[in-house]
């Protein structure tokens, strides 16, 4: 292994020129030509020159072998998954990624998790190009990811800062070309294996192009960060800023003070151009509702391109949440803005159409500048649909309650360019374990499977806080883990996926909980005329009331009479951590929450306080959780014990209702007092206390 000084150092570079580094011919693909390529919106639109193709390394579950074979296909341990491991002298390094070039790695995102403490320094990240038997990037993972030692924000970041950095998604977008073969390896701190119980885990993905033989492809080497900083920095600028628009745009636009069912909005261009910036506002007594009932219809040379709810198209779904990424800015103001270029060779049609009950003050502009049109040109396209009330983990025993959800399927020549998603979450546990699988040209497994819904969307661990990057954002995140809305984005630019018969997108929806929930993914990808999709137009699914209480998606469980453990005052004593915690509807927690004592020690205790409006004597019920982390228990109410101790030991989360006896309560406040007594012997030894409610009843 390493020193630890070695592994300390934020970053290793060993140089190694080619001899034809003095400039780049324009034909080569290099990191000059990919960065270009990341800033020019039209490059898209155009089919691939030079073609390549877009798959995908990541560390999914390698016991998902095929999609005719439910019991493997969901298959869940998506870490530590490696291709193979090769023995050096002083260390053990697990392979990521092993491929021939030519070709480049265009995204990179990773996380990773330790024993306690959490922050316990990640593993070396080592990068080898063309053979070599040195690495080009050598250094610990998140200084390569995202602490800058290759590059800043946001070609390198990671997501939300309210985000503690131990949960959050890390991801490079800096492509890193090699001309002949890229092998990406990982080496844990420690030495303990990869993959035991309680050691280091690791999720990653990356995608990567692969270009035809012999394509001229200029490989990375780290002196190009310094010969190119000048045009590194203005990609980094033109990123954040979002970029400008050419200067001979004509602006079209329309305005409707009272936007009804049947009377559309309509704005026409014509002649040989191409859209580059597509605004719309909307104004309505319900403006949730009109953002989902409002709808973006656009015809390019009367070949129908897009069908899709104004609020889903733009990426903040039903609910106003200002952000900014690379295709497109949500404002404070409701200002939508979309920056994708859609050419046409001779007329398009755009029509904001209402479909719901309530009329809308909506307005249209479009910046249109002329285009270039030959046979690479493509369409831009955007369909969107909704499964609503869909119910979750409908057979779970066959496939562990996940299944898959098409996102869209493609038939013809084009380009993958994103997708947006917006969920209501029915339970107050995480919905978006599932996976993506994209199956491209007719692959009977997928070039791109990957190791879950927020991995593929950027961030990690369910994490509910919202961010924006140019890529990716969480625009609202508050129904990762409650009974509320949450939309993701992704947009796909250097990692585009290029198809010439077809595109499958798959994502599995695994809910941690059985419940009911909405999901409405919107996909955006280009294509050569003629291109045929299996998404139709569904005004209907458009027109129903958006999800806005709890109960309009699920009802939530409640025991009549209970006073909620999640509701009481408390006082610790010594050690722990108390909090509320929500739990899925399975778990049979009244208000699907509980109160949570964890961290404790034999020996701690923990003061409640009851509310009791009349004095009396009661019999006093408690829900309690049992798991295989929960301690014994001695329980006292106003310093009277409680007859047994309680044992809160299972193999699996349960609770159930137990008859404390009868005590004497006084009006007002009265004390439970939990103290931790030990634990089973088949336990394991975190000393965790759960109470779901308390429930009175008088005394005969």
């Amino acid at each position: 292994m390493p020193s630890r000084q070695f592994v300390a150092a934020v970053l290793t570079l060993l140089f190694a020129l080619p001899a034809n580094a003095a400039k780049a011919d324009e034909s080569e693909v290099s990191l000059q030509s990919l960065l270009t390529e990341m800033i020019d919106r039209d490059a898209i639109a155009r089919w691939p020159d030079p073609p390549y193709t877009c798959t995908q390394f990541s560390s999914y579950d390698r016991q998902s072998t095929s999609p005719d074979d439910p019991a493997t296909w969901f298959a869940n341990g998506d870490n530590n998954q490696f291709i193979r491991t090769e023995p050096h002298a002083d260390r053990v390094e697990h392979v990521m990624m092993d491929a021939d070039g030519p070709g480049a790695i265009v995204r990179f995102w990773a996380t990773w998790s330790v024993p306690q403490p959490r922050e316990y320094p990640d593993g070396t990240l080592r990068i080898y190009l063309d053979n070599a038997g040195t690495p080009t990037i050598e250094g610990r993972i998140s200084d390569i990811l995202d602490r800058g030692a290759l590059v800043g924000p946001p070609l390198g970041d990671s997501v939300s800062p309210l985000t503690p950095y131990a949960y959050r998604g890390h991801n490079l977008y800096l492509p890193i070309p090699y001309e002949k073969h890229c092998k990406v390896t990982y080496t844990n701190e420690r030495d303990i294996p990869l993959g035991e119980r309680g050691c280091d885990i690791l999720y990653y993905q990356i995608n990567y192009r692969t270009y035809p033989a012999r394509s001229p492809v200029r490989t990375f080497s780290a002196d190009q960060l310094n010969e190119l900083a000048p045009l590194i920095d203005t990609v980094q600028q033109t990123l954040r800023s979002a970029g400008s628009l050419p200067n001979d745009m004509e602006t079209l636009q329309a305005h409707a003070t009272d936007l009804r069912a049947g009377s559309p909005l309509t704005v026409i261009a014509t002649g040989t151009k191409a859209i580059r910036e597509l605004t719309v506002h909307l104004d309505a007594p319900d403006l949730g509702q009109a953002l989902r009932s409002t709808i973006l219809q656009i015809s390019f040379d009367g070949e129908p391109s897009v069908w899709c709810p104004v609020g889903d198209f733009f990426g903040t779904g039903h609910r106003l949440s200002p952000h900014q990424t690379w295709p497109s800015t949500v404002k404070a103001d409701g200002t939508l803005t979309a920056r994708w270029t859609m050419p046409f060779g001779a007329l398009c049609t755009i029509h904001l159409l209402n479909v719901g009950d309530q009329p809308v003050d909506a307005r249209v502009e479009a910046h249109t500048s002329p285009w270039t049109w030959n046979e690479r040109s493509m369409y831009f396209h955007a369909t969107w649909h909704e499964l609503n009330h869909v119910h979750t983990r409908t057979n779970a025993d066959a496939t562990h309650g996940a299944f898959d959800v098409n996102f869209v399927t493609v038939r013809g020549r084009g380009v993958y360019a994103g997708d947006s998603l917006t969920i209501f979450n029915g339970s107050h546990s995480w919905w978006g374990e599932g996976d993506e699988k994209v199956f491209v040209d007719g692959e009977r497994f997928p070039s791109h499977i990957g190791t879950g819904t927020e991995d593929y969307y950027g961030y990690a661990w369910s994490n509910p806080n919202a961010f924006d990057s140019p890529f990716h954002a969480q625009p609202c995140g508050r129904g990762a883990n409650d009974i509320d809305m949450a939309v993701n984005n992704r947009y796909r630019l250097l990692d585009g996926i290029p198809f010439t018969t077809m595109l499958k997108f798959d994502m599995e929806l695994w809910h941690w909980a059985e419940c009911t929930m909405n999901y409405a993914p919107t996909t955006f990808w280009y294509a050569l005329p003629g291109a045929r999709v299996n998404i139709r137009p569904d005004p209907e699914a458009a027109a129903l009331p958006v999800i806005k209480d709890r109960d309009q998606i699920a009802p939530v469980y409640r025991v009549p009479g209970a006073i909620e453990g999640e509701s009481l005052a408390y006082t610790a004593n010594t050690h722990g951590v108390v909090e509320s915690q929500p739990g899925p509807p399975q778990w049979h927690w009244s208000g699907e929450q509980q109160l949570w004592w964890r961290n404790g020690a034999p020996g701690d205790t923990l003061s409640l306080t009851l509310p009791v409006d009349k004095a009396g004597q009661y019999r006093v019920f408690a829900n309690l959780t049992k798991a295989i982390d929960y301690a014994i228990v001695r329980l006292t109410i106003n310093g009277q014990p409680v007859a047994n101790e309680l044992d809160r030991f299972n193999d699996g989360v349960a609770s159930d209702e137990i008859d404390l006896g009868a005590f004497d309560l006084k009006k007002g406040d009265n004390t439970v007092k939990v103290e931790i007594a030990g634990a089973n012997p088949s336990a394991v030894k975190a000393y965790m206390f759960g109470l779901d409610y308390i429930r009175l009843e008088p005394a005969s």
